[in-house]
């Protein structure tokens, strides 16, 4: 009872867990919000509801309880190599999970629903990213890695709000200062797993030995909040494309 305490309700009154809780919560009322104003029945709500939130759930709670038991520190010997599951947990959920998302037509029904602008300013909280500067700061984090990912997180984070109102108001620009923000969350996002897989497998030098960002807590941002926000780039860059086809007017024949 008591490691069920310090190793799960504690850490909920942490900042980055109500982080964590507020992806989470927008998600699923988000979702529902936008499968409310689809075509669609009260069965397919729920069923299309349910396909999103249940896998997420179990992703969730597996890479938690694999970081909470140290796994995302070990080295695994795959084919005679010894190599850290973080690449695997990043990588697999993007490649499996967003062509699967983009194939469903009830989602892209709910998607096409809302305004862009939703997936946008939802990634405001990429600005929690800012940890990365406080470690860095207590000298807990090597400056080559935590300086471009913390001021990266923390500048798509800070950017998700204005752009997100600025592709609301239907001015000029509106859905290229979108697609531009999409790119440099995605660019942010890939330098900051290159640097850090290189940093933690001694590639490359530091003074300060980057441990801390595959032990738990912090684990959970490459491990689960990278691949996530991925995820939500890639549905928000092809909810602009649909959003973009919708938009253009049709010629007819004479």
């Amino acid at each position: 009872m008591t490691n069920f305490v310090f190793d799960y309700l504690l850490p909920v009154l942490e900042l980055r867990v109500v982080g964590r809780v507020f992806i989470f919560a927008g998600i699923l009322i988000g979702l529902w919000l936008a499968l409310r104003l689809a075509a669609l029945d009260q069965r397919a709500r729920v069923m299309t509801w349910l396909a999103v939130v249940i896998p997420l759930t179990i992703w969730y709670l597996a890479v938690w309880q694999f970081a909470l038991n140290g796994g995302f520190q070990a080295r695994y010997n795959i084919g005679g190599a010894m190599v850290p599951p973080i690449p695997f947990a990043i990588v697999l959920p993007v490649l499996i999970g967003l062509p699967l998302l983009m194939r469903s037509e009830r989602l892209a029904a709910a998607l096409d629903a809302v305004s862009p602008a939703w997936l946008v300013g939802f990634q405001v909280y990429r600005i929690l990213g800012g940890i990365f500067l406080v470690r860095w700061a207590a000298g807990e984090l090597p400056g080559l890695f935590a300086l471009p990912a913390g001021i990266g997180d923390v500048l798509v984070g800070a950017l998700a709000l204005p752009v997100a109102l600025y592709l609301q108001s239907g001015m000029r620009g509106g859905r290229a200062a979108a697609y531009a923000w999409n790119v440099l969350g995605i660019v942010d996002l890939l330098i900051a797993i290159s640097i850090g897989a290189l940093t933690t497998s001694g590639r490359l030098p530091v003074a300060v030995p980057n441990t801390v960002s595959s032990a738990y807590p912090l684990v959970m941002i490459p491990a689960f909040a990278v691949p996530l926000s991925l995820i939500l780039h890639g549905l928000s860059l092809w909810q602009l494309r649909r959003s973009a086809v919708r938009a253009r007017p049709v010629l007819q024949m004479p």
